[in-house]
């Protein structure tokens, strides 16, 4: 068979995760294919919350707010009792903006409409997935990954660098790698469907029997739809009837409601809850994001959040490593982004506990994710210990300064985008460091270019704040150690080897 094709990253799966790496990718000018086994794009509603942290990705890869467009925020709650009377209260603590957090309560759109943005912004890039492609085999070695795929068009091989498999909780990478995929099932089963329905109020989020797993039903209106996504537990064994009239009906009972009459189902499906994580992340060549390296149960929404951030993390490692730079930084993305997987998964089973125990548990800023940082990471360098604001491997806030023009700067502007940026403290403008390609350096001070006279930053004279392409701090320095600088980004930066 004809080699057809030669590239640097083939993605399997075009999920959120998959789609999350193929734009960071394509807007980083890396060849690549993105392929999902699905003759269609995936129609149904699943993970539909996005969280804070999320969003400042979604605004680096330039879809924040088209998403927001698409779909808005979460209804309030209504707890209906067995009088027919209820409770009113919201998903998350209340908690108001600040300039270093842009984003601070989730959003609810529905996965399918995540991804058609998500694909949206593909197509600008140049790029479309390659439906009804599956992967049939692979060989990895040294050299690259060699591919056999079956699609519309016949069977292919193609010769990749580098294969990421973002191909769901039964992976076909994960299986051909044998890599063990431990966990638990949490004793939950339960249905999930996207339907027409009248009789309620779509300015709420319904819910029956909290605090009953046997009689619980919640139904919530879909934002960006008129559809409403009904979720239930379900007995561990047995077929239930995911029909119009058969979710009518279990609704009826467990409501003890007669008035709420469902006209269609477009997608539903049935799960078993499972909490599962990868022993390895990476195989030589080979790496796995996504739902391919964890499953959760939806509790808190971190799912889907997870896996965006896998593919963020590892999007700028994989382009910086294709020009150069060291392979040891692929290293990092199993070392960085498996423990947190372990602490959302802890997060995911104590929320579903507390829904079983307390009738329901309140969302807060541990499911936002914006905590979330690589302090202990082997890529976190922290020289200066002077600094009140963010050190190494802390997420970097945003903040309002000012320009030496008079004109309001966001921090987050001069981040975006597929660079490193390095920020140092000096009274006047001096550039500290020697202009490169992948690099931006930006000067804050009383008389340079930025002013932060409110320090947000957390900065003093004479510090650094070197920023990654993914928005935390990779290392803190002195301005009068451009040597020190020097070797870090030698070891992440292309055209920082010679």
């Amino acid at each position: 068979m004809e080699v057809r094709d030669e590239i640097d990253v083939l993605i399997c799966g075009a999920g959120a995760a998959g789609l999350t790496l193929a734009i960071d990718l394509a807007r980083r000018g890396v060849s690549f294919r993105i392929i999902d086994r699905l003759e269609r794009p995936f129609g149904g509603s699943r993970g539909k919350g996005i969280q804070p942290r999320t969003q400042e990705i979604f605004e680096d890869l330039g879809i924040i707010d088209r998403i927001m467009a698409a779909g808005g925020v979460y209804p309030p709650m209504r707890d209906y009792r067995e009088d027919g009377s209820f409770v009113e209260k919201t998903m998350s603590e209340a908690r108001p903006a600040s300039p270093g957090i842009p984003y601070f309560i989730a959003l609810m759109i529905p996965q399918f409409l995540t991804e058609r943005v998500m694909r949206e912004r593909l197509a600008e890039l140049g790029h479309e997935v390659e439906f009804a492609s599956t992967l049939t085999s692979f060989e990895h070695g040294e050299g690259g990954v060699s591919v056999r795929l079956q699609s519309r068009d016949g069977e292919e091989r193609i010769e990749a660098r580098y294969l990421v498999g973002a191909d769901g909780g039964r992976s076909f990478v994960r299986g051909v790698l044998a890599i063990d995929f431990p966990g638990k099932a949490l004793g939950v089963r339960a249905i999930v469907a996207d339907v027409s329905l009248t009789g309620l109020d779509r300015d709420y989020w319904h819910q029956f029997n909290v605090g009953d797993m046997e009689r619980l039903v919640a139904i919530c209106p879909l934002a960006g739809t008129d559809l409403f996504q009904v979720q239930a537990p379900v007995p561990l064994e047995g077929d239930p009837d995911l029909s119009a009239e058969g979710l009518e009906r279990m609704i009826a009972g467990r409501a003890g409601r007669s008035d709420i009459a469902l006209r269609s189902v477009s997608w539903a499906s049935t799960y078993a809850m499972n909490a599962r994580l990868a022993e390895r992340y990476r195989v030589g060549r080979v790496f796995l994001i996504g739902d391919a390296a964890h499953i959760h149960p939806p509790t808190g929404g971190q799912g889907l959040n997870t896996s965006v951030q896998d593919a963020y993390n590892l999007g700028w490692k994989l382009a910086a490593v294709l020009s150069g730079a060291p392979d040891a930084l692929l290293d990092a993305y199993e070392e960085e982004r498996r423990p947190v997987a372990a602490d959302v998964l802890g997060l995911s089973i104590r929320l579903l506990d507390g829904h079983h125990e307390q009738g329901g548990m309140r969302r807060g800023r541990d499911t936002h994710q914006l905590d979330i940082g690589y302090p202990g990471s082997s890529l976190s360098y922290h020289q200066r210990v002077r600094l009140s604001g963010p050190r190494a491997g802390d997420r970097m806030h945003d903040a309002t300064l000012t320009g030496a023009a008079g004109q309001p700067r966001r921090l987050f502007d001069m981040l975006t985008g597929p660079h490193w940026t390095l920020i140092a403290s000096e009274h006047a403008y001096r550039p500290v460091a020697a202009a490169r390609k992948g690099l931006r350096v930006v000067m804050v001070g009383e008389a340079a270019e930025l002013r932060d006279p409110a320090n947000q930053l957390g900065m003093a004279d004479g510090g650094c704040l070197l920023i990654r392409p993914d928005g935390y701090v990779g290392a803190t320095f002195e301005t009068d150690s451009p040597d020190l600088v020097d070797r870090y980004l030698a070891r992440v930066l292309p055209s920082a080897n010679a």
